[in-house]
């Protein structure tokens, strides 16, 4: 039942994305992902947990966080570039194909390989709350919208590459065995905080929800680092 409430979320994400309701549609990601953090939690607790819950997680996660955010991306660039925005779809494609490689991909068990799927809808769902007019304060510029469909490929990209992700399950709490995970909370705790005093200096909420995509440039960039320093390769 919690599994489908994630799942009924996003569908009405993409309605209110269709809408143009981007920050709404946003609100509606973000409690579908509540949902999907408390659901294993309950199976497992009340000893319900099961095959078809692991089917169903991932058909609910592939609408909130594959075609909802992929719904706001389109519909936030159609106004701007045309049916070019169409690309911008291929999101939800290739989050079904990440979840499916991740439910039979053993080594995911204590990390990720490659871009989980709620971090890439935190990313777009942040830049889509954003007003067009707001991303270009010095007036209107024709290759903004290209740019972000470009990223949108990126995002395919980062979704099924071989790169891998910290996870933020925490066996104890040591900054010995957590050095990395204390680190990239930390840039993200740093990024939020000056989001929300930007909010409040244009008494603008949108600052505070485009924090979800200053933090997933931060984790992604911080495993990046961490994937190609030489430390990391000895």
């Amino acid at each position: 039942m919690i599994t489908c409430c994630n799942l009924l979320c996003g569908c009405v994400a993409v309605w209110l994305a269709t809408r143009g309701a981007f920050v709404y549609a946003f609100l509606f990601i973000l409690t579908g992902a509540l949902f999907d953090f408390f659901d294993g939690f309950a199976a497992r607790r009340l000893g319900v947990s099961g095959p078809l819950g692991i089917q169903m997680d991932s058909l609910a996660d592939d609408i909130t966080f594959g075609l909802a955010p992929s719904m706001m991306q389109f519909c936030y660039l159609l106004p701007l570039i045309g049916w070019w925005s169409i690309a911008a779809l291929l999101m939800a494609a290739f989050s079904a194909l990440r979840l499916g490689k991740f439910n039979i991909d053993e080594r995911q068990t204590t990390s990720f390989i490659g871009l989980p799927t709620p971090a890439n809808a935190l990313f777009w769902g942040g830049i889509t709350s954003m007003p067009f007019s707001m991303t270009t304060p010095t007036g209107h510029l024709d290759w903004i919208p290209w740019l972000l469909l470009g990223l949108s490929l990126v995002s395919c990209y980062l979704l099924v590459s071989e790169l891998p992700m910290l996870s933020f399950k925490f066996h104890n709490l040591t900054w010995r065995d957590n050095s990395s995970r204390y680190i990239c909370l930390i840039g993200c705790a740093v990024i939020v905080v000056f989001c929300i005093i930007r909010a409040l200096q244009y008494d603008r909420m949108e600052f505070v929800l485009f924090s979800g995509t200053g933090c997933i440039l931060w984790y992604v960039l911080y495993n990046l680092i961490l994937h190609f320093s030489p430390s990391r390769k000895g």
